[in-house]
This record gives structure tokens, C-alpha cells and sequence, in this order.
């Protein structure tokens, strides 16, 4: 008897592969990684996705609120630029989920079920795909950011590295958010649908834009423990000088508070999707 009339007429369901290992997995993780990178120079329109955007609101904030809020442009763009660095660096991990939720709906993953691959490779190479994707999006912003007249404080060049560390680390563990929306959402665009109606309160509502002290007591009280506030003002210390330790850490108990909920969680839906 044939194994399809055995199931009844429906052609039987490949058997998940086999268990692999860690550096196995590491290495299947990086090709995923490079397949994701590949892709832009084939789309580069994607590419434009996440510089086009950030470059708008660096204009725009800089020179439609930088003389109404700070009285300076050249003052607001100071404070603005690094909040605006964080704030990007939180809707480009959206891509994550984004990516992730195309290859799910186009069957791709269905290709790699009975593969010896490591179940959580796919999700490890999209998000270290990100964080080349994350650099060039923090570099395109500062740059811009130089033309317009910014200038690092006193950590200079090394404070500068310090933040890009800090938001490559945070962007690590945040896109564990965007892979578990990318995981149950139905579509691509209901991933960029979350990003409008969850980012944008955490990142306005922050001291981003303004400082904290401009607003109502009452929501200075959330603005105070917003992890986006907690990152920003630890990139202002880097850059421009300023209380450095006691925000970083903050920022590092956040990014690890998210990785150790939203990975497991994820990777737990990921499997139970196969």
C-alpha cells in the first residue's frame, strides 16, 4: 500500500529533522542571515524603507518644532538627535517581524520543516540580519544629523561607540518583539500596523522629543520608567556628556527583561507553527 493511500489520500507530512548543535545552528543562523542581506541588493527599495523615513523626521522635528520648543534649532537638534537615534532604531526592528511573517505566509519556512536545521536558526538569522540593517540606519541618522550642524560632547568618537553598542544590544532583544508579532500576525501589514499602534505612544510619550519635566506631573511618572526614555537619555549621556552608568544599566536590565520574556516565548510559537 502507498504512504498516500495510507493517510487517506493526503500526502503524508515530512518528519521534523533531526536535533543539531550549537555551532551547527550558529552557522545555519548566519547563512539565513546573509540570504536576508542578499535580498536588499535584489530589492533595494527596501533599503529606502528605513533611510528615507528617519532622514523626513530629522527634517521636519529640526525645522518645523526645533524653534518653538528649544528656541534654537541648532539646541533642539542637540537634544532631538539622539532620542531620534532610539526612536528609529525601535521601527526598524518592525522589519524583523515584517520579513519573518512574508516568509511564513509564502511557505518558505515549510521548506526548511524537514531540513537539520535548528529550529530557532530562522529566527536568530533574521535578527542578526537587523543588526546590520540597525547600523546602517544609526550611521545614515547621525550623519545627517552632522550635516545639520550636531557635534559629539567630551566622550567624543568613543562615547559615540559606546551608544551604538547600547542601541545594537537593545535592538537585539527588542526584535524579539517584532518575531513574536510577526509570528501571529496574519499579514505583513498588520506587523507595521502594530508598530503604529504600540510604538508610537512608548516613543512620543518619552523625553525624546522634550524633556520630561515639560510635562504633567502625573506622566512624568510613566515617562520616568519608559525603557525609550531610560535608552535615550543614556545615548545623550554618551554623546554629548552626562549621567552615563545609572542609565545604561537601566537600559541593559530592560533589553535583558525583554530578550529573556519575548525569546523563549517566541521560539515556543515559532515551533508550534511548524
Amino acid at each position: 500500500m502507498s504512504a498516500q493511500a495510507a493517510t487517506g489520500g493526503r500526502s503524508p507530512e515530512a518528519e521534523p529533522a533531526p536535533r543539531v548543535g550549537l555551532l551547527e545552528g550558529v552557522r545555519q543562523s548566519l547563512t539565513l542571515a546573509w540570504r536576508t542581506l542578499v535580498q536588499v541588493r535584489h530589492n533595494p527599495f527596501e533599503l529606502s524603507d528605513f533611510s528615507i523615513q528617519p532622514i523626513m523626521f530629522v527634517l521636519l522635528f529640526t525645522y518645523v518644532f526645533g524653534g518653538a520648543i528649544a528656541g534654537s534649532v541648532h539646541d533642539y537638534l542637540r537634544f532631538m538627535l539622539p532620542g531620534m537615534i532610539v526612536m528609529n532604531m525601535l521601527f526598524v526592528t518592525l522589519y524583523v517581524g515584517q520579513g519573518l511573517n512574508t516568509d511564513l505566509t509564502r511557505g518558505f519556512f515549510d521548506r526548511l520543516r524537514s531540513l537539520p536545521i535548528a529550529r530557532w536558526a530562522p529566527l536568530a538569522g533574521r535578527i542578526a540580519a537587523d543588526q546590520v540593517k540597525q547600523a546602517w540606519s544609526i550611521l545614515l541618522v547621525f550623519v545627517v544629523g552632522l550635516i545639520l550642524g550636531f557635534r559629539l560632547g567630551p566622550p567624543g568618537v568613543p562615547g559615540m561607540l559606546g551608544a551604538v553598542v547600547l542601541l545594537l544590544v537593545f535592538a537585539l532583544a527588542f526584535s524579539w518583539v517584532a518575531v513574536l508579532v510577526g509570528l501571529l500576525a496574519k499579514d505583513a501589514e498588520r506587523v507595521q500596523i502594530f508598530g503604529f499602534t504600540a510604538l508610537f505612544p512608548i516613543t512620543f510619550v518619552s523625553n525624546v522629543f522634550v524633556p520630561a519635566d515639560t510635562m504633567p506631573g502625573w506622566l512624568q511618572a510613566f515617562v520616568d520608567i519608559n525603557p525609550v526614555s531610560i535608552l535615550a537619555e543614556a545615548c545623550r549621556g554618551l554623546m554629548l556628556g552626562g549621567a552615563v552608568a545609572t542609565p545604561v544599566l537601566k537600559s541593559l536590565a530592560w533589553a535583558l527583561a525583554i530578550a529573556v520574556v519575548f525569546a523563549p516565548l517566541s521560539v515556543w510559537v515559532f515551533k508550534r507553527k511548524l
